[in-house]
């Protein structure tokens, strides 16, 4: 009935024309707009309160993210969603999974599970994911993982169990036999042990990086050669902690080429053995070093003739013990967040061939003289420190340097001699400084610069040709809230420069004639500024940006930009694509503002007065794919209607003061896919019940939220859900009228149908059953005596109980005259015909009950006649008597015969193995007894 029901559901939403499957307006969570729709749909459901999955998710769906809600059990929810290759499910509450819910999951490729509460992994959860390559369980409370759980995962490569609760090495010995496997994380489990000979494999593994830890972990043992392609290696710890017994084959260990290892996971003794046979190690990591340091570790270390990378960063070193002097094939050096204030002489001026040192995060105030020496240097990061002096001779020998990043430290100033030796130099990131001027700093042999960030810093002038040299120079970012002035020839030619992210200030009239190549420009205007500056001078300006293809002005309360400014700034740049103006302007532009920019794909217009916007404005820009008009006091969207926006895709519209859509707007726009009205006026009433049904049937855009907007008129449904206005009586017209009877008629038609064919027997069972009422009125009237003492109801496969046991005592014993289906009913009579005659033309009716006879549609006939003749008749005409014991909740769906259980006497043969006398002495009471039915009684035996 459930399946006929659903049928019948989808049927009638089919007939409305309302197909809740294909509706685009998610519920519970949005798609992510794609500028490339060939990339697939990608669906965002993050912290969204979920205690379900939703099942509206389109099935064409290519990622869904699902991280921080509730969700407990996974059930089939992914049916059909063959196309998926990623699925978060971070931080969801998940406690159960079905097995082979992920099904169909073909195309699945990444597989995010982390943070949350299983318990185990069964054989058939990974079911249908033979394309994941990644697998991440950490945090998820895993102690006990069966044997096949991995068998399905063939394409599977990098597997994540950290923070988990796993016990037995057996549970995860299956991943080792996994076709692909190629990273293995066993971080801070209960594993007492690993040790390569309790695994019992069938062939070596691909294993190639191993990271294990955790607090009850005694023994690292692999000493058989099933892991021979095994390379990366780290070993850590976890709380409490404990030190490692440490046992590897020496010719695997001579295949090592990144260890990573804390300094409380082996003894000293311990890593000096390791570090011998370490002769391939290329890539060192060690954590909590200070002791082992001063013991001489890094004497074995700097042994190691193949070790190129070493990584000291997250300690806390003291500035006396690093000293790394012998390390000098060392090519790079990472030292971040150790808390130095300084690296004392000799630490690593050895390091001849050092090329990439990161000394990021520390308490640095100067650069260190060892850093001066370090001639083949080409990475050098200095950021988040507390340098507050470059010298002339800070970099003077590492000419060679390439980046260099200085970003976040309380430098004041910077002479021209700090970087002319760097002509090798391409960035440069001197940005959150406290640099007043840079003079002539940049009219050095910087030839070959091309990133340069001097953003926030406390420049307040910047001279003219400031940036001269820099020919070469490709990103440029430059804004900060204190430049109030900058002369004219600020820019030089900087012919190769695609990025300027700049602040312009009051009075500036800038010249960028010689920005030929600039296509991205970032600008933010200072208080006061009038754009009249930007298109009055004779040579310079923005309209000289012909090739430009991205603008983003963004402004301030009391900037003055009148429309006409805007007009003759965008004249020139035939080439924009986007623009994006934020607190720019006062009022809506002209309607010719955009009449040079046919290529314009993307416009936004925020926090700006667009109340009296003309679609005319849209006309010159037929191309149109984006169009964002945020916080824009819009009290309409009527301006579409004739705006020719044909191509637009994304439209946002949230913050205006939208009261009533029209819904001839979306015929207007007929490539529409994105759509987000978040946070205006609407108004529950039948003028907005055009918008309401296109939001619930559309299947081409989605409305981001829908089903969160409020209604704000009338007074009485403030704070009311805009989707739950009842727009039925809005639409009672006769030409609907007329559609919704034909639809019933039609609905009826083909309910009459499905009921002929799924409940035809029960229409001929209730036909039969009014039959007996007819029959019963009549015996009345005729007063016809009983021709039998009791009818029999039984199912054949108890036959044998009923003569073997029943007959003899029965009728051989106490006398009484049965009647039974195979013996009295009379042939060629109908058998529904026999059944009435037979219960009527008895005194009572015993109904022998077993699971045949609940499973047997004539049986349960029987039973539904004689009970119709207990409440009929109001007198205790009908024996239960159970030959097995059946629990209550197997009756559930014996509606009738469950009720009568629990009101009335039954007897059950079971408990009367012990004594049959007693037995069949209560069924001759209940065949004696007669007159009206007595009051009800708990069931007894």
């Amino acid at each position: 009935m459930a399946l006929l029901s659903n049928f019948i559901l989808r049927l009638f939403c089919l007939f409305l024309h309302i197909n809740p499957c294909l509706t685009y307006s998610l519920k519970k969570c949005s798609i992510l707009y794609e500028d490339n729709p060939s990339a697939g749909v990608s669906v965002d459901c993050a912290n969204r309160d979920l205690v379900s999955i939703p099942d509206d998710i389109p099935k064409e769906a290519v990622s869904i993210e699902l991280r921080g809600n509730n969700i407990q059990t996974i059930k089939d929810d992914f049916c059909g969603m063959s196309r998926l290759r990623y699925l978060g499910l971070r931080k969801s509450g998940i406690t159960s999974v079905d097995d082979g819910c992920f099904n169909d999951l073909v195309s699945l490729e990444t597989l995010m599970m982390r943070n949350n509460h299983l318990f185990a992994l069964t054989a058939n959860m990974f079911q249908g994911l033979s394309n994941l390559t990644t697998l991440d369980l950490s945090h998820s409370g895993i102690c006990f993982i069966h044997g096949a759980a991995f068998r399905f995962l063939i394409s599977l490569k990098v597997l994540n169990l950290d923070y988990n609760t796993l016990k037995n090495t057996a549970d995860i010995q299956p991943i080792f036999q996994l076709p692909q496997i190629q990273t293995l994380s066993l971080r801070c489990n209960k594993l007492s042990s690993f040790e390569s000979k309790n695994f019992l494999l069938n062939k070596s593994s691909s294993l190639q990086q191993l990271f294990i830890s955790g607090g009850s972990l005694r023994k690292f043992s692999i000493t058989t050669p099933i892991f021979p392609y095994l390379q990366v290696v780290e070993l850590s710890t976890c709380l409490p902690v404990t030190k490692l017994k440490w046992d590897i084959d020496k010719t695997l260990l001579e295949n090592i080429t990144q260890f990573y290892v804390d300094e409380n996971a082996l003894s000293f003794k311990g890593v000096q053995n390791v570090m011998q046979n370490l002769i391939s190690l290329r890539h060192l990591k060690v954590n909590m070093l200070v002791s082992w340091i001063k013991r001489g570790l890094l004497s074995a270390v700097c042994k190691i003739q193949s070790l190129r990378r070493l990584d000291f960063f997250y300690n806390n070193m003291n500035n006396k013990t690093l000293k790394l002097a012998p390390c000098s094939q060392l090519a790079e050096l990472y030292l971040q967040e150790t808390n130095l204030n300084e690296l004392t002489n000799g630490s690593i001026q050895s390091m001849k061939m050092l090329q990439v040192l990161n000394m990021s995060d520390n308490k640095l105030t100067r650069v260190s003289n060892d850093i001066r020496s370090l001639a083949f240097l080409k990475i050098l990061h200095l950021d988040n420190n507390f340098i507050s002096k470059l010298d002339c001779e800070d970099f003077e020998n590492t000419t060679r340097l390439v980046e260099l990043n200085l970003n976040t430290n309380q430098i004041p100033s910077l002479e021209r001699c700090v970087l002319e030796h760097l002509t090798d130099l391409k960035h440069l990131d001197l940005g959150y400084n406290k640099l007043r001027a840079f003079g002539d700093t940049f009219k050095v042999a910087l030839h070959k610069l091309e990133f340069l960030d001097m953003s926030e810093n406390d420049i307040d002038i910047l001279s003219s040709n400031t940036l001269g040299g820099l020919q070469s120079l490709k990103h440029l970012k430059m804004a900060s809230d204190d430049i109030m002035l900058m002369e004219n020839e600020t820019f030089p030619e900087l012919r190769n420069l695609v990025d300027l992210n700049v602040s312009f200030p009051n009075g500036y009239k800038p010249e960028l004639q010689g920005l030929q190549r600039l296509e991205n420009l970032i600008v933010y205007f200072g208080k006061g500024f009038t754009f009249k500056n930007l298109y009055q001078n004779k040579h310079g300006g923005l309209s000289d940006l012909k090739l430009l293809k991205s603008l983003t002005v963004i402004g301030c309360t009391d900037l003055t930009f009148h429309l006409k400014n805007l007009k003759e700034m965008l004249q020139a740049m035939g080439h924009l694509e986007a623009f994006e103006a934020v607190d720019v302007f006062e009022e809506a532009p002209d309607v010719d503002t955009f009449q040079f920019n046919p290529h314009l794909s993307s416009l936004t217009l925020t926090n700006t007065n667009m109340s009296d916007l003309k679609p005319e404005l849209f006309r010159p820009i037929p191309n149109l794919q984006r169009l964002d008009l945020t916080n824009s006091m819009l009290r309409s969207m009527d301006f579409l209607l004739q705006a020719n926006l044909s191509a637009l895709k994304y439209l946002k519209l949230t913050g205006n003061k939208i009261i009533m859509i029209n819904e001839a707007v979306w015929e207007a726009l007929p490539s529409l896919t994105y759509l987000d009205l978040s946070y205006n006026l609407f108004t529950c009433e039948c003028s907005n019940a055009g918008f309401i049904q296109w939001v619930k049937t559309n299947k081409q855009t989605q409305i981001v939220d829908a089903h969160r907007y409020e209604c704000s008129f009338p007074v009485s449904k403030e704070g009311t859900l805009l989707l739950d206005f009842h727009t039925q009586p809005c639409f009672n017209d006769a030409s609907f009228l007329c559609f919704i009877s034909t639809t019933c008629l039609v609905v009826l038609v083909l309910f009459t149908s499905l009921i002929y064919h799924f409940l035809r027997q029960h229409l001929v069972y209730a036909f039969y059953l009014f039959l007996a009422f007819l029959y019963d009125s009549k015996r009345k009237k005729k007063n016809d005596g009983h021709q039998f003492d009791a009818f029999v109801s039984y199912n054949v496969c108890d036959e044998g109980w009923v003569y073997r046991e029943m007959l003899p005592v029965l009728e051989g014993q106490q006398g009484w005259r049965l009647c039974l289906h195979h013996r009295d009913f009379q042939p060629g009579k109908p058998i529904i015909e026999n059944i009435t005659d037979a219960i009527y033309g008895s005194r009572k009716t015993i109904c022998v009950i077993s699971r045949s006879y609940l499973q047997s549609e004539w049986c349960s006939n029987e039973f539904q006649m004689a009970s119709f003749r207990l409440f009929d008749e109001k007198k205790d005409v009908l024996i239960l008597l159970f030959l097995e014991e059946i629990p209550a909740h197997h009756l559930s769906p014996f509606y009738r015969m469950r009720k009568l259980v629990k009101k009335r006497t039954y007897l059950s043969w079971p408990q009367a193995a012990q004594h049959p006398g007693v037995f069949w002495q209560n069924v001759q009471r209940a065949l004696q007894a007669g007159g009206a039915v007595a009051e009800p009684v708990p069931a007894g035996h």
